[in-house]
């Protein structure tokens, strides 16, 4: 294996570390709030005005930690994807070296930019 498929195979573990573990983070973190709303319905014995700003507030929690983790997700994989020298598995491959074009005619000279208006 050469030293460029090293660091390819590498940063493709690396990539997938940060996306499992991210993602678990995520779900851990989630299933915390539900826990903690679940455990505050249960404590409140039917007061339904603070049961309902319970739910809408751990509803907010949760939606808010997935979305912010999806967001940097993609950023984060559309900045690589953009990156020079990055490509699918994070380094682009050199292109394909191509012939030399054909000699062109001459260019015609240029013209002249017109006069400058003194003030």
């Amino acid at each position: 294996m050469s030293r460029d498929e090293a660091t390819v195979v590498r940063d493709t573990e690396l990539e997938r570390y940060r996306a499992r573990y991210g993602l678990l983070s995520v779900v851990i973190s989630n299933l915390a709030i539900a826990g903690v709303a679940v455990f505050g319905v249960w404590r409140l014995d039917g007061d339904k005005a603070v049961i309902v700003g319970v739910l809408t507030s751990a509803f907010t929690a949760v939606s808010s930690m997935t979305t912010a983790y999806l967001g940097i997700k993609a950023i984060s994989n559309t900045a690589r994807s953009m990156a020079p020298g990055a490509g699918p598995a994070g380094h682009r491959r050199e292109p394909a070296p191509t012939r030399e074009p054909a000699p062109a005619a001459p260019a015609a000279a240029a013209p002249e930019p017109p006069a400058q208006r003194a003030p």
